[in-house]
């Protein structure tokens, strides 16, 4: 591991913008295995088959996200202890968060196969592709302990303001992705088995490098023999923040069930159109949340610092960087739309339908940018349960009326898709309300606190 930033002194916006772009592009990467899925079933071996692959998207999201949401709980906590220079409890840390992904990992590999054909039956998928999008699914969950392997590592490098180090790993086991993805497909006539390997093998050298990594670090993070074990007192703190930062991702998961099979009920060309649109939106997202996740890691270590200040002035400077960002990559990926889904499939219905979506989402992004810098924030001061909270009541609460009201009465592609900006919308007045509320209470318990040891 490289010498780790200082985030607790000197200029925040360049350390910020130093963070965010390898985690951006991490993230983006990491989309592009299933990017990758997409365009190599979509271009050898047709629509339908695309179509499988792309509506797992909501239901791997769903048995995934609360699990990754607890990695956000140990990069908070180890980042907390960093600020206050605590290496005995950094290294428990660690140790707990690997263990931790290990159970996360054999726990969902086991309930993903149990529930993969009851999840694609419940989101009314069309019977043409029913069976290869569980064919799909069944492999992809019998790698899951390498996803929760990479994102528990992965969350340890960021506690220290590396994001670099998952980069270059991550980099490597990318390109070993298209290549199965190919050979597999065009070679070895696999189709949605074939990219479904592709990725769980891909995953596990991404897990692996990042391992090997740590194993070699020279810092509190370092792994070492004999001490896996689950802490008490950090496993329950890395729970407390980790559950409900999972259960937000979960929330979004749920919605966008609902809305997956909104979308099913459209047709299979809308389907193909949406899976394509999905992993090209996605790009702006991660552009998006990586400011976000810098966030976390920035106002976790100068909270642990009792900087407060400090805090407040990253999570200011972490939302207009990430507006002037995503707002950009935004435009660039609507002005390229097109000729960006023709990578996935050449059919001009599913193009169509596709930028539609992308153009709708893409363009009310700022509105989601202020919901996620926010909750980033609220969680590196430890705060998981309010912005939880609130994106269930704003997101989830919001695409469930819709679709079961405003859809049901208007059964259209356009009416579908607004949904996203009117749900960020509402979440985002509520946020900016809790964020206030939230910061007030921790000004005035350290206030007190300060008051009380004087």
């Amino acid at each position: 591991m490289k010498e780790q930033p200082d985030l607790l002194n000197g200029s925040i916006a360049p350390k910020l913008m130093a963070f965010a772009i390898p985690l951006a592009m991490t993230s983006i990467l990491q989309q592009l295995f299933n990017a990758a899925d997409i365009a190599v079933i979509g271009q050898f071996a047709g629509k339908h088959a695309m179509a499988a692959v792309g509506c797992n998207s909501p239901v791997i999201a769903l048995t995934v996200n609360l699990f990754v949401g607890v990695s956000i709980g140990a990069n908070v906590i180890i980042a907390n202890f960093t600020g206050q220079q605590d290496e005995r409890r950094i290294r428990e840390s660690v140790h707990t968060a690997m263990v931790l992904a290990i159970i996360c990992g054999v726990f969902v590999t086991c309930v993903g196969q149990i529930i993969a054909r009851p999840m694609i039956s419940l989101l009314d998928t069309p019977a043409v592709i029913a069976p290869m999008a569980v064919k799909y699914l069944r492999i992809y969950f019998m790698g899951m302990i390498f996803i929760m392997l990479y994102n528990f590592e992965a969350a340890i490098f960021r506690s220290q303001g590396d994001t670099g180090t998952p980069l270059r790993c991550l980099m490597i086991s990318g390109i070993l992705n298209v290549i199965l993805n190919l050979f597999f497909v065009i070679v070895l006539k696999m189709d949605v088995a074939g990219v479904a390997l592709a990725t769980v093998l891909s995953n596990g050298v991404s897990a692996g490098l990042l391992f090997w990594h740590l194993c070699r670090a020279k810092s509190a993070v370092r792994l070492q023999k004999g001490s896996f074990r689950l802490e008490g007192s950090i496993l329950k703190d890395i729970l407390r923040i980790g559950v409900p930062s999972g259960l937000q991702g979960v929330v979004f998961s749920i919605s966008n069930l609902v809305i997956q099979s909104a979308i099913n009920s459209l047709g299979p060309d809308v389907v193909a159109g949406s899976a394509a649109a999905f992993n090209m939106e996605v790009l702006g997202y991660y552009i998006l949340n990586s400011f976000a996740q810098a966030a976390v890691t920035f106002v976790g270590q100068n909270y642990g610092a009792g900087n407060l200040p400090r805090c407040r002035k990253i999570t200011r400077q972490a939302l207009i960087l990430d507006e002037v960002c995503a707002m950009s990559v935004a435009a660039l990926l609507i002005i390229f739309g097109h000729r960006i889904l023709m990578l996935f499939n050449p059919d001009p219905a599913v193009i169509h339908f596709g930028y539609i979506r992308a153009t709708i989402l893409l363009s009310t992004q700022a509105l989601n940018v202020v919901n996620e810098v926010l909750s980033g924030a609220m969680r590196g001061y430890g705060i998981s349960m309010v912005p939880a909270a609130v994106t269930f009541i704003g997101v989830c609460g919001t695409r469930i009326l819709w679709v079961y009201t405003v859809f049901r009465h208007s059964h259209t592609w356009y009416t579908l898709m607004a949904v996203y900006p009117v749900s960020w919308l509402i979440t985002m007045v509520v946020m900016i309300a809790a964020y206030f509320i939230s910061i007030k209470k921790i000004r005035i318990r350290l206030e007190t606190s300060g008051d009380a040891n004087n």
